[in-house]
């Protein structure tokens, strides 16, 4: 059991990871404030480290990890043009968008680490680290609203 939810998490952040990193890069070029360009990227080179320690932790367990739901991510696409296409000021919609994804992202962690009770220790902490980085993002990007 112990092993079966450790993967099942890892594995969760590991698409939680890709996400993430997809969806900073979406926007990245589109963003003005120098400020906020700079937590983006500060970011996404913390999701990068992260996911590849979650993908030696899977390797240990011989999995490949998961890839982000390819409709989630469609979707989530959709919504960033969306919103890029009707709004003036690209900086705060992008905020906006992040901000959402983040909250997004700590709410499907949280309930991770809930419904996988028995995963070992060390992918719980990597799965805390991750929402903590969600929700430091979600807090830079409080600014540029």
């Amino acid at each position: 059991m112990i092993e079966q939810d450790t993967v099942k998490l890892l594995r969760e952040c590991d698409a939680g990871v890709k996400m993430g990193v997809q969806s900073i890069n979406e926007v990245l070029d589109r963003v003005k404030a120098p400020g906020m360009k700079k937590a983006l990227r500060a970011c996404r080179a913390e999701h990068e480290t992260l996911g590849t320690e979650i993908q030696r932790a899977l390797s240990r367990f011989q999995d490949e990890g998961k890839e982000p739901n390819p409709v989630v991510s469609g979707m989530s696409w959709m919504k960033t043009e969306a919103m890029l296409m009707m709004k003036e000021n690209d900086d705060a919609a992008i905020a906006d968008l992040m901000t959402d994804g983040c909250n997004m992202g700590v709410k499907s962690l949280n309930r991770y680490l809930n419904q996988y009770k028995a995963a070992d220790e060390r992918s719980k902490d990597i799965t805390k680290r991750l929402i903590h980085l969600e929700q430091a993002l979600a807090e830079q990007m409080r600014e540029y609203l």
